[in-house]
């Protein structure tokens, strides 16, 4: 068995089932096949959240549900890009599963790397929203969603979420 930095890396070829070693390929530790020569470029998943503000100013958030990642904490609306998907369209497809809102998506206005669950890194983007449609309701990996004044702000269940507010004024605690 291989000693991994990270966990839920490839053990074994995905072509040939051979056990990989460890090898630097330019500049960087990584898994390559004796047998076939494959090498296993672990790159992070991209995530796509939404920011909603009210006309009272009130944020948009979403409770996770059982079983989600950090479940009965709160967090901006977000979700993986689909491979293929363009990353504003998953923003979009996001919001709608977990809210019941639709948006039109606008310009980036937060990006980092989420390394709070080790074995699936991420590469967020926020986008700001304005709601064009819809009818609030929690679905998806949401148990509630709804707005919250900034300062009253529930417990965020994700660092990045919280960076994002702090870099524009607001210290939730």
């Amino acid at each position: 068995m291989h000693q991994h930095e990270w966990p839920g890396e490839f053990e074994y070829c995905p072509h040939c089932a051979t056990p990989l070693a460890q090898e630097i390929i330019a500049g960087a530790r990584r898994n390559k096949c004796p047998q076939c020569g494959f090498v296993h470029f672990r790159n992070p998943g991209v995530g796509a959240a939404v920011v909603i503000w009210d006309g009272a100013g009130r944020l948009l958030l979403v409770k996770r549900a059982p079983g989600a990642t950090r479940s009965g904490m709160w967090s901006i609306p977000a979700g993986y890009v689909d491979y293929g998907e363009d990353v504003r369209a998953a923003a979009a497809r996001e919001l709608v599963e977990e809210t019941g809102l639709v948006a039109d998506i606008g310009e980036a206005v937060w990006v980092a790397s989420n390394f709070h669950d080790p074995a699936k890194l991420t590469v967020g983007i926020w986008f700001a929203g304005s709601v064009v449609g819809g009818i609030l309701q929690a679905g998806d990996d949401a148990e509630e969603a709804r707005f919250f004044a900034p300062d009253s702000l529930p417990p965020l269940a994700f660092d990045t979420d919280i960076a994002y507010l702090q870099s524009i004024g607001i210290n939730p605690t």
